[in-house]
């Protein structure tokens, strides 16, 4: 059985992120391991709408600040003992394979199976596609 020491686990506030969460929560017990919780901020989705609404970009943040929070308090009370969030704005499907999983040193990433509707899987694939095809570590991803 494979130890791990630094498991990252990406949510976006959907049911099956909550159920990556849960289950990273479990294996950094585990494996007393440090959990980092991402939450990437996909800034293309509101660009065209922050033309008009300087605020929006605020208002992501605050959301994802309280949603990250909420994660960490979970997490602790669970028994984590070393948590770390990180909000970050870009394309999760860039960000979390390749930039923060190898700044954090990941050895396991945790995400869910999918936050899309079909069509947009056909159209721009999942997040979860993204982060199997090109992390540098294992990944895990739960239905």
């Amino acid at each position: 059985m494979t130890n791990y020491k630094n498991i990252m686990v990406a949510v976006d506030g959907s049911n099956e992120a909550k159920k990556a969460f849960d289950e990273a929560v479990s294996l950094a017990k585990q494996n007393d391991a440090k959990l980092m919780i991402v939450n990437v901020i996909d800034s293309r989705s509101f660009a065209m709408i922050e033309a008009y609404d300087r605020t929006l970009g605020e208002r992501a943040e605050a959301q994802a600040d309280e949603l990250m929070s909420a994660y960490v308090e979970e997490a602790e009370k669970a028994g984590v003992k070393n948590v770390i969030k990180n909000v970050e704005y870009g394309s999760p499907r860039v960000k979390i394979p390749k930039d923060i999983a190898t700044d954090f040193e990941a050895d396991l990433i945790v995400c869910g199976a999918t936050g899309l509707s079909a069509v947009e899987r056909f159209l721009i694939g999942s997040v979860s596609e993204s982060i199997v095809r090109f992390a540098k570590c294992s990944v895990l991803v739960v239905r």
